[in-house]
């Protein structure tokens, strides 16, 4: 398969701080080496600096979007698969409006569906979820290119399991399709149910159970393991067309083994593989 990996190494505004040095950590462990001895054609494209130095998370945070927006849209037009490596998860509303996605497939430890109203720390990746279906900073997402948001019946949401209040009341009330990755089946055909015809794909690391495997600082008991996740979104990706994939949230510092290239390796080829075999 042709891919395009995409750099977008940003974390809360920041250039290659904290999260953001993820994506060159991922490059750095040999993820186009493993991609290329399975066969696929690799380019690695990298947004670089975005944006006004002086300007503040919100503006950066979108800045990123639009850029990597173009990207994807570049790659798809070059008949290349997209896969974003990003520090936050806000850049997925990028790629779904890079790729005009009409799904998404969120696994993710959070929920990431704070709003400015109901946020307790103001943090902006809390939001990023949210933003994607539609729920907020709509003025910014509709001015990246190709964004339109996505109906929360279209969202799967896997292994959020450290939920703030006002993010457990608004799951109450929207279609969300929750499940862990034993139900992933279960949740594909809701789906499609929907009406679902390509989902993006965002894969936050921190997902992961963090006895297994620690992405991040953020650490919450449970989740799945590494094997656990691979099955469960090939089965989906087996199962819906997927028009690309963001991996987000690794931060090197907190992975003193490097462990996580090697399995972000053996996740993208089972999933790619997968993609290229419906």
């Amino acid at each position: 398969m042709k891919v395009s990996i995409i750099l977008a190494s940003y974390d809360s505004g920041h250039y290659h701080g904290g999260m953001g040095q993820g994506p060159d950590a991922l490059i750095a462990g040999g993820l186009v080496e493993a991609l290329t001895m399975a066969g696929h054609d690799v380019a690695v494209e990298d947004i670089g600096r975005v944006g006004d130095a002086q300007e503040r998370e919100i503006a950066t945070g979108f800045a990123v979007c639009n850029a990597v927006s173009g990207e994807v849209r570049i790659a798809r037009d070059r008949g290349r698969f997209p896969i974003v490596l990003a520090g936050n998860c806000l850049t997925s509303a990028g790629a779904v409006a890079g790729e005009g996605a009409d799904a998404i497939i969120w696994a993710d430890q959070h929920g990431d569906l704070n709003t400015p109203d109901t946020s307790i720390y103001g943090f902006l990746d809390g939001m990023a979820l949210a933003t994607v279906l539609g729920l907020c900073w709509r003025p910014m997402a509709a001015a990246v290119p190709g964004f339109k948001p996505v109906d929360p019946s279209r969202c799967v949401l896997i292994n959020a399991r450290d939920l703030d209040p006002a993010e457990k009341q608004l799951l109450d009330t929207l279609p969300v399709i929750r499940t862990e990755c034993p139900g992933a089946a279960e949740a594909t055909e809701k789906l499609k149910a929907a009406g679902a015809q390509r989902a993006h794909m965002h894969l936050d690391l921190d997902v992961h159970d963090p006895e297994v495997l620690q992405a991040n600082r953020y650490v919450t008991p449970g989740g799945p393991g590494p094997e656990q996740l691979r099955q469960a979104v090939c089965a989906m990706a087996l199962s819906i067309p997927i028009s690309g994939i963001t991996i987000s949230a690794y931060d090197p510092a907190f992975d003193a083994q490097a462990n996580v290239p090697p399995l972000v390796g053996e996740l993208l080829n089972d999933l790619l593989t997968t993609i290229e075999g419906r």
